[in-house]
């Protein structure tokens, strides 16, 4: 029954920040909304794997350039 602005005092964050997640999080269920989080947290990883192992190749295939 509060208010928006009332709500966002209680949470102590801002009414952007209400609006921001609830237009990412608005039509999810709880359960729908931590699997995303995980999944979001995953995709982080993979992508950070994935840029040191490209880096990874990029410095043996220098050291391995015979303009060494």
């Amino acid at each position: 029954g509060l208010k928006v602005p009332q709500v966002c005092k209680k949470l102590e964050v801002t009414e952007q920040t209400y609006y921001r997640w609830r237009k990412k999080y608005g039509g999810l269920r709880m359960d729908q909304a931590k699997r995303l989080k995980e999944l979001e947290r995953e995709n982080a990883r993979l992508k950070k794997l994935l840029a040191e192992a490209e880096l990874d190749k990029a410095i043996l295939r220098e050291a391995a350039s015979p303009n060494c």
